[in-house]
This record gives C-alpha cells, sequence and structure tokens, in this order.
C-alpha cells in the first residue's frame, strides 16, 4: 500500500511526550483530506464501502464517509470491522472482548477502505484483512488511518494517512474523539501517563 503525505505542519517533538500533535480542527481538515484522497483514487464513491476497526476506527469512518458525502452528494456505506478472534495476541490476553462485524453491504468486487485511527506495527491491519478475507472477495483495500507512528513489524502501509507522527517506542499515541471522549485531539503521552481506554492498540 503507498502511503501518503502527512498534514501540512511540524511534526511534534519526539522527546516531549506530553505534547499536542492534532486538535480539534487539525482532525477535520486531516479527515477533510482523506476523504478527498480515497474519492480521487477511487474517481468518485462507486463501488466503495468504509469499514472502520472499533473502536475509533468506526468513528472516523463515519467522519470520512460524511465528508465525502458533502463532495459526492451521496451516501457512502459504513460498517464495522471486528478483528479479536484474528489477532496474533489472543493466547498473551484471552479475555478480550468480542466485539460486532456489520457489514452494510456486499463487498465482493467492491472497494474496501480499513479505517483506523493508528498504524503502529501494522499486525491489527493484518488482522483486519484476514477477517475482511472470510467476509467475500472485494475488488481492491485500501488503508485510512489518522495517525501513522511508524514502528512497522509487517510490511503493510497506509494508502491515506492524516499525519505522519515520528514516535519512541516507549511512547503511546492517544486518540480522543468526541463520539467516545467527549474531546477531539491527538497527544504523545507517556506509556505511564497514557488514559487507558484513549491510546491505539499496541498490536
Amino acid at each position: 500500500m503507498a502511503e501518503s503525505g502527512a498534514l501540512d505542519g511540524d511534526l511534534a517533538d519526539p522527546g516531549d511526550p506530553s505534547r499536542m500533535v492534532l486538535d480539534a480542527d487539525q482532525i477535520t481538515r486531516a479527515c477533510a483530506r482523506m476523504a478527498h484522497q480515497i474519492l480521487e483514487a477511487n474517481r468518485g464513491a462507486r463501488g466503495l464501502v468504509l469499514l472502520g476497526i472499533p473502536t475509533r476506527g468506526v468513528v472516523l469512518a463515519h467522519r470520512l464517509a460524511a465528508a465525502m458525502a458533502e463532495v459526492e452528494g451521496t451516501d457512502i456505506p459504513v460498517g464495522a470491522l471486528d478483528v479479536t478472534m484474528y489477532r496474533d495476541d489472543l493466547r498473551r490476553q484471552p479475555t478480550r472482548v468480542v466485539g460486532r462485524t456489520q457489514v452494510p453491504v456486499e463487498i465482493d468486487d467492491a472497494v474496501v477502505v480499513l479505517v483506523d485511527d493508528v498504524l503502529y506495527s501494522g499486525r491489527t491491519v493484518r488482522a483486519a484483512l484476514d477477517a475482511l478475507g472470510d467476509l467475500g472477495r472485494p475488488r481492491a483495500v485500501r488503508l485510512a488511518v489518522l495517525i501513522d507512528r511508524g514502528h512497522r513489524e509487517l510490511p503493510i502501509r497506509a494508502d491515506h494517512v492524516g499525519k505522519n507522527l515520528p514516535t519512541r517506542a516507549g511512547e503511546r499515541v492517544s486518540v480522543r474523539l468526541s463520539e467516545i471522549d467527549g474531546v477531539n485531539e491527538v497527544t504523545i503521552v507517556s506509556e505511564t501517563g497514557a488514559p487507558g481506554d484513549a491510546e491505539e492498540d499496541p498490536v
């Protein structure tokens, strides 16, 4: 997958673990930018299906769909793709709660855009691809993420990125969205200081 450029602006200093890197307006602009990129790559909205990876990926998928609807004047199907049972860390964390997969339309021959908040090791995306393969055979699969923080362990790259954010392995990226957290912001936090329900999945 081909990676897009970052949002305009300076990258956060990885040495400052508490620095805000995106505020509410910047998140909105990042989503609008990615929405336009998706439409341009697809030459319109025809055949597009957005599947968010829970939890915040689903929220972002709905935001992207809303931004695309403003441009195209048509609704984009949005769903959720739970990857819990496809993860490679179930033996270490067997008590994970299984979520719901909701696919609004048939995905055979569709262009499926997987949406997540943070791209890190790539293992969650690999699990999503495995889950998607059990649902059908899309014509193409693309990946849109709000933050790409690096540290990849698998050969996976995003097609559409809101912001490339270099980080240290000992840091975490905290994405908070108003629909879940009551606030819109992305910050770099120390591993001990991140709110547990707002961190990206380490896998």
